[in-house]
């Protein structure tokens, strides 16, 4: 990495930091603990509405279905 960095015309450890900075926002580890408690709010709210949409589906199969 320090030829890339001098061909940049940046310090090495410039570099590194912006690859871990980078490397963090990839893995989601960068989420403070207010996103993070969003994300999971989200996801339980996305699972349930998942749910509900599949029992919706059933229900209009059974309405519709001959008897």
């Amino acid at each position: 990495m320090p030829k890339a960095a001098a061909s940049l015309g940046i310090t090495d450890k410039l570099l590194y930091n912006w690859k871990a900075k980078f490397d963090a926002e990839q893995s989601g580890s960068s989420l403070n603990s207010d996103e993070r408690a969003e994300l999971l709010r989200l996801r339980k709210e996305n699972k349930e509405l998942r749910m509900e949409k599949e029992i919706l589906k059933n229900c209009l199969h059974f309405a519709i279905s001959p008897i």
